[in-house]
């Protein structure tokens, strides 16, 4: 039999609708983000992005290959595995008798599943230490959603770092810095996926990065005064 494919995929759409974006992810044999895709929709739905999402991870994965999807919407998770087939045997009706919403989408995705083996995973989003393959998909789509241009391996692209801290989770850092030596407090973390530092020179997976006001990159760029 052949190999599983691990892969992830995600959608993104800032305002919902709003500027969005579909993005998968393809895993190495050691566990590393061996392809990646990401592509823009302009404005949309999140619902669309993430449908959008595993329809272009389906439609650029070997149908002869099981595959292992990770994905983080409950939507479209559940479109797939629990309401398809009702929905397809009352004519991509509801059970209430209204259209299936994002129709298009969802009959495509049907006739892509057909005769393949696909083991769908819900993952958790936007967690600590949570799956690499999911966190790289979700940088992907809304780094993706934010700038609206292509990106990915087949374009040489490197994924995106993480995006920035909210305000919110960044205020206690700055109390904290306020009652000590007044200095601005930064921390440092290892990087899970390779990237580009603000100074153009890139850094690779496992080594100590830090943020700056352009995303992240090496300790010591991030200690220049911005």
């Amino acid at each position: 039999m052949a190999e599983q494919i691990i892969a992830a995929c995600d959608g993104a759409s800032k305002g919902n609708p709003g500027p969005a974006a579909w993005a998968w992810v393809i895993a190495d044999s050691d566990g590393s983000v061996a392809r990646w895709e990401a592509g823009p929709l302009g404005t949309a739905t999140n619902n669309v992005a993430e449908l959008t999402a595993l329809l272009k991870l389906l439609e650029t994965t070997d149908a002869d290959q099981p595959l292992q999807v990770r994905m983080d919407s409950q939507y479209a998770m559940k479109a797939v595995t629990t309401w398809l087939p009702g929905w397809r045997r009352k004519g991509w009706k509801t059970a209430s008798g209204s259209p299936v919403a994002n129709r298009e989408l969802v009959v495509r995705i049907d006739e892509l599943l057909d005769g393949r083996s696909v083991e769908f995973v819900h993952v958790a989003a936007h967690q600590v230490d949570g799956d690499p393959f999911n966190a790289a998909a979700d940088q992907a789509a809304s780094h993706t959603a934010r700038t609206q241009e292509p990106a990915g391996t087949s374009l040489g692209s490197a994924l995106p770092p993480p995006e920035a801290p909210t305000a919110r989770a960044a205020r206690p850092r700055k109390a904290a810095a306020q009652r000590g030596s007044g200095a601005r407090a930064k921390a440092s973390i290892t990087a899970k996926f390779p990237g580009r530092c603000r100074c153009g020179a890139s850094y690779g997976k496992g080594e100590t990065i830090m943020k700056n006001s352009d995303g992240w990159g090496h300790p010591a760029c991030a200690k220049v005064a911005d």
